[in-house]
């Protein structure tokens, strides 16, 4: 804890003041006690101010300039952690930039006051309580608009937080072809965050009754009801029971309107618990979460079931289009899917990994959007489908994502940046006369952008194009030396390979949207 730092510090201002031995001071003095430029008074005098000054105090505080403060700070009588409350929240840029000091000079390096990491123009208000603690800046990202991308006949830019070369150009070209034909269509199977405590009882019979009075309709409609009784949002959906020898683990799934919802669902299930503990007084609550949620963690359950929002996509690309903007065939598209994502994914024995990259379209959303990225794991969760339709002319496509978990209030998007983000796409905020709507909406336009990135980099791969636009756009020109790219297997062999080699050219070009597609919004193109 930095608050139990006691070793004195380097510091970068003109040694302790010691030239005059008084301690008084009042309130009509403090512009005198800061007036001198740089001058750090002694470590007395400083303690007495702190300890005797004007209060609040944060008013004594204010007498002291940030040297003096830090000085309190490394002797013990300011916890680092606690900057904000003792100066005040009309200081708490201060109380970053102290913190950010005591923190540098703590560390070997001694860097990071004076680095690029940015701290002012933030509004930290937002931040206390909420996002983060031990603030000691905060860390900009680059955002690129993806798109546009009609879903649902709805037309979105696609925002995306990521310092990924490559990656909102390529799902631009994948938007340019979903427009092509007609966009994207969603279906929204089921909404229901989860939380599954694991519950302790003397002996298996005792757990066997409790499951069994949780799977009845009198356990559900009393558990429900105590549920239900902590948020007008908070409806809950069901309970799955499971036993592990004396352990019960209960998963409780419920609406939560246009919030992601575990703050709502924790509060809601611990309400429930204690209502079943008046039935069952030997239980024991080991933990409000026992993991058969499942968050942040990859888990069968999550995907055989679902957890937050669950949206399967559908569009179709006309042929003529996956030739002229993919740069591929159908027939290519389809069996590299099928033997990529589908039985390499097997081979693997993956959980829900049935995908090309949905983690890397999702998580840059989500950067952008104020989600909580670790939330990345169970929510990129995918299955992506190609089928050659219309006599083999066309390609039939979908994705299907049990698992997305996403909220438009709460968390970060509380945010300026991220909030801003959300009220560019409309869906900020709670929805204000159908709950869960805006959620529901931005859950519908990730599973959507998924697709985009999806059907690009599939092409790429089929086209043998991936390492030529990496090797292109996903690295620094000025530090690194140029480098003859590599030949790949598709561009030697094989009649479909040879045709893509003619138009590479055709191809890097459009990843940078290039051609023209008069029908399509201008970015897009």
């Amino acid at each position: 804890m930095l608050s139990s730092l006691r070793t004195p510090f380097r510091l970068s201002t003109p040694p302790y003041s010691s030239n005059s031995s008084d301690t008084s001071y009042s309130a009509d003095s403090s512009e005198n006690l800061k007036s001198v430029a740089e001058e750090v008074r002694s470590l007395p005098q400083c303690i007495e101010i702190f300890e005797n000054g004007p209060r609040p105090v944060s008013e004594s505080l204010a007498l002291l300039n940030d040297e003096e403060v830090i000085m309190l700070a490394q002797c013990g009588k300011i916890a680092a952690y606690s900057l904000e409350k003792v100066l005040g929240m009309n200081e708490l840029e201060r109380a970053v930039r102290i913190r950010r000091a005591l923190i540098s000079r703590a560390s070997s390096t001694q860097t990071l006051e004076a680095s690029d990491i940015p701290l002012s123009h933030y509004d930290y208000s937002k931040v206390l309580g909420a996002c983060c603690e031990n603030v000691v800046g905060y860390i900009p990202l680059p955002l690129g608009i993806a798109g546009p991308l009609y879903v649902d006949g709805t037309l979105y830019p696609i925002p995306m937080a990521t310092a990924e070369g490559t990656l909102v150009a390529s799902a631009s070209r994948g938007c340019k072809a979903l427009n092509a034909g007609g966009g994207v269509t969603t279906v929204l199977t089921q909404d229901g965050m989860t939380r599954g405590p694991a519950i302790d009882f003397p002996s298996i019979v005792d757990a066997a009754d409790a499951k069994i009075w949780v799977d009845s309709e009198e356990g559900h409609a009393t558990l429900k009801k105590a549920f239900e009784s902590t948020s007008r949002f908070a409806k809950l959906k069901s309970l799955k029971t499971a036993m592990a020898g004396r352990t019960l683990y209960v998963r409780f799934a419920t609406a939560t309107g246009d919030a992601m919802g575990m703050n709502m669902i924790s509060k809601g299930t611990e309400k429930a618990l204690e209502v079943m503990q008046e039935r069952y007084p030997t239980m024991v609550v080991l933990a409000l979460s026992g993991n058969y949620c499942t968050d942040k963690k990859p888990a069968a359950i999550n995907w055989i079931e679902g957890r937050g929002k669950s949206v399967v996509a559908e569009a179709v690309i006309p042929g003529k289009v996956v030739t002229t903007v993919l740069k591929t065939t159908v027939a290519a598209l389809v069996n590299l899917n099928t033997k990529k994502n589908l039985i390499g994914s097997a081979m693997a024995g993956s959980i829900g990994g049935f995908n090309a990259h949905a983690a890397n379209i999702l998580t840059a959303i989500f950067l952008a959007t104020g989600q909580d990225p670790a939330q990345n794991v169970e929510s990129s969760m995918c299955m992506t489908l190609m089928e050659a339709v219309n006599d083999g002319e066309d390609l039939l496509m979908t994705v299907s994502m049990p698992c997305i978990e996403v909220g438009t209030v709460g968390g970060g998007t509380v945010l300026g940046p991220q909030k801003s983000v959300l009220e560019m796409l409309g869906l900020r905020g709670a929805h204000p006369t159908s709950p869960g709507q805006n959620s529901q909406g931005l859950a519908r336009l990730i599973a959507a952008a998924v697709m985009a990135g999806e059907l690009s980099l599939l092409s790429a791969l089929a086209a043998g194009h991936l390492i030529r636009a990496h090797m292109a756009h996903n690295r620094s020109q000025a530090n690194t030396e140029p480098v003859a790219t590599p030949a790949t297997p598709s561009s030697e062999k094989g009649p479909l390979a040879k045709a893509h080699l003619g138009r590479s050219k055709d191809s890097e070009k459009s990843l940078h949207h290039s051609s023209s597609t008069s029908s399509l919004p201008p970015y897009s193109k």
